[in-house]
């Protein structure tokens, strides 16, 4: 019985660690595709630009990352803005086609901009604790791997917070479930549209600059990302944010468990057969509301 503790424990602690920073990736996919019904192939690229943009203020200016997203976040939030008014919101009601097409374009010029300016090579947001580790019984746990649980929490709080105690979140709720009812109740819904996808952007530049530190990043990373923060969604539940954080700790669990028992080379295999799985018996995910229009 000790041996198995001794075993487990220690992928165990690491996935529920690590789940907390796919829950942020997974919750700004989820917030456009919950409220806007719009599937973002961009995000994962999106997230990526958030690591190199880390990457640039750690450098050049000599920023720690955390501290660097002071002026991230609103860096990723101007960028979320100027993408939905002069890109996203001419294509946004034309069909469903059209955003497919249009963000799949951008992941792709995205991808190339990185390989030009920042060349083929890994590169990581690499800092004095980046090794660091601590003990937690006859466990040693990463720094960075609790740092990403942190960041998953606090997100989650904030956002529960913030769509139910401000004006602009209510204003979000009400769209996302009607957003013809809420244009008749006076709500501009495409403005409630544009800062939804800003604040998306904004949870893309945590999870970048968190993933940032945890893995090594390259131009066409952002796929890996992408699946990742689908994953999340599918598990969770869309509109779910509590099911979107217990989605990234399965999805994590899933992962350093799998490579426990089956390798590293099955890590992957193992969180698509439990993604496949959810799905095959509750479509709507875990927390998912079922009928949901």
């Amino acid at each position: 019985m000790t041996d198995i503790v001794s075993s487990l424990g220690s992928p165990i602690l690491l996935g529920i660690l690590l789940g907390g920073m796919y829950a942020v990736a997974g919750i700004g996919l989820s917030l456009v595709f919950g409220v806007m019904k719009l599937i973002n192939l961009a995000f994962g690229d999106m997230i990526v630009l958030a690591s190199y943009l880390g990457y640039v203020f750690l450098s050049v200016l000599g920023l720690d990352p955390i501290i660097g997203l002071l002026l991230l976040i609103p860096a990723m939030f101007a960028i979320g803005l100027i993408i939905y008014r002069f890109l996203v919101n001419r294509v946004f009601k034309i069909n469903v086609e059209a955003p497919l097409v249009l963000t799949f374009g951008i992941s792709i010029i995205l991808q190339n901009i990185f390989l030009i300016i920042w060349s083929p090579y890994s590169k990581g947001l690499n800092t004095s604790y980046s090794l660091s580790s601590f003990g937690v019984g006859s466990f040693v746990v990463p720094v960075i791997y609790l740092f990403d649980l942190i960041a998953g929490v606090l997100s989650m709080l904030f956002l529960v917070y913030f769509l139910r105690k401000s004006y602009l979140g209510l204003a979000i709720r009400t769209a996302s479930q009607d957003s013809k009812m809420a244009l008749l109740l006076g709500i501009n819904t495409d403005r409630v549209f544009a800062l939804t996808f800003a604040i998306s952007m904004a949870f893309a530049a945590i999870a970048g600059v968190f993933l940032g530190m945890t893995l090594p990043f390259t131009p066409v990373s952002g796929s890996s990302y992408l699946l990742i923060a689908f994953g999340v969604v599918i598990i969770g539940g869309l509109g779910s944010i509590f099911g979107t954080f217990v989605g990234g700790l399965i999805l994590g669990l899933s992962q350093t468990l799998g490579g426990t028992f089956f390798g590293v080379g099955y890590q992957l295999l193992v969180s698509y057969v439990i993604i496949l799985a959810i799905m095959s018996i509750r479509p709507e995910g875990l927390f998912g509301r079922s009928g949901r229009r």
